[in-house]
């Protein structure tokens, strides 16, 4: 067997995983009503020697691909706007499909799981693992549909966005630190079928399409940005507090101490205003000279941060206050701010670079460790060798 990497699981929160118990409530009609019966009819295609953390992680690299992809024709988010080389039908049409296809497999990798009776609280903590992290890659590859043009949207406007989007999907999984249900959020499904219809009728329509206003002078891109703003504050917040008030009516709530309820917002706030301040007073104005960079960085350490949650709300222990990740990350938006550093976007490079190798050591090491506790494989249903 290979060599541990780290153990960053303590024991008590191994000792918590034994006593794991799934708990989800799945309310929203479109899942309810037609993606899951969609899924359970797909699942029966899959071989069932087929992994579902297999499943799982080929969902999740589609996304990669497509934020590559854009990457690749739209680095800077210039090719929407008018009077730029715009990106190929064909790459709208595949990351239509590829984003289908990762909603998809996100849906039958659990389904997958009960079906060959290998279900493990590994392979959910890997499952929302990398969905913390892919919220930048989905992020990130739907604003190359509007851009930064005079009819898209800002780069620092996308960032609030993004920040949004986060808030959204650590929300859940806070909900489910106090009260040991997870609610799963309406606004995902609706965002998931939306999306991936939005990125073929692109390649049909073109991009000039959605510089055109819906209604008067409210152009597609308010469009955009309203529906992301309300569905997280006007529907995905509020039914959080609902789910939580519920629990604590009911006397269910695992947490009794407001500051005990709310740390796990701690280390993600100070993320977002290390973050911010490094955006706000930026000598060289770093998200307007590499806002995919910056958006990356950023993606990733909340997904970091949010995996760290994830750990302590299934093993039922204390959520820590604060992520190793922003010390360093607070002494390198001191060396930004300040001028000390000659070459602002050579740092950001460079911090980008150590943010994904951590989570990625991170990551890594947490599924090695938890299939060696469960005696499991995390991307086979074999039974690993007592060698």
């Amino acid at each position: 067997m290979m060599a541990l990497l780290y153990e960053y699981v303590t024991q008590e929160q191994l000792a918590g995983f034994d006593k794991y118990k799934y708990s989800a409530v799945d309310s929203n009609p479109l899942s309810v009503y037609v993606m899951h019966p969609f899924w359970n009819f797909v699942v029966k295609f899959l071989p069932k020697w087929l992994a579902p953390n297999l499943i799982t992680f080929t969902g999740f690299m589609f996304l990669v691909v497509n934020f590559l992809m854009l990457a690749f024709y739209d680095y800077d988010f210039n090719a929407s706007a008018v009077g730029h080389q715009h990106v190929p039908s064909w790459v709208w049409v595949t990351a239509g499909i590829f984003n289908f296809l990762a909603y998809t497999l996100d849906g039958v990798d659990g389904k997958q799981a009960r079906r060959t009776n290998s279900s493990t609280p590994l392979g959910e903590l890997f499952d929302h693992g990398l969905d913390s992290w892919a919220c930048i890659f989905f992020v990130a590859t739907v604003y190359s549909i509007f851009g930064r043009g005079p009819s898209g949207v800002g780069v620092a406007t996308l960032y609030y966005i993004l920040w949004v989007v986060l808030f959204s999907f650590i929300l859940s999984h806070w909900e489910k630190y106090n009260t040991g249900v997870l609610f799963l959020p309406w606004g995902y499904d609706i965002s998931q079928v939306t999306i991936s219809l939005v990125y073929v009728v692109t390649a049909v329509v073109g991009v000039e399409t959605w510089y055109q206003p819906v209604l008067f002078y409210f152009l597609y891109r308010d469009l955009f940005t309203f529906m992301i703003v309300a569905c997280s504050f006007l529907v995905t917040l509020p039914m959080s507090l609902c789910n939580v008030f519920r629990a604590y009516r009911s006397n269910s709530l695992k947490h009794s101490s407001v500051y005990e309820a709310f740390l796990p917002f701690l280390s993600p706030v100070l993320l977002f205003v290390l973050s911010t301040i490094w955006v706000l007073f930026s000598p060289s104005d770093i998200l307007e000279l590499q806002p995919r960079l910056y958006y990356l960085m950023v993606g990733t350490a909340f997904a970091n941060v949010t995996c760290k949650l994830i750990v302590c709300q299934m093993s039922n222990t204390r959520c820590q206050p604060l992520s190793w990740l922003l010390l360093p990350m607070a002494a390198v938006v001191t060396l930004a701010v300040s001028g000390l550093v000659a070459d602002e976007m050579l740092l950001l490079h460079l911090w980008t670079a150590v943010v994904v190798l951590a989570h990625i050591h991170y990551g890594v090491s947490v599924v090695q460790q938890l299939s060696g506790h469960f005696g499991i494989l995390a991307f086979s249903l074999k039974k690993p060798s007592s060698d």
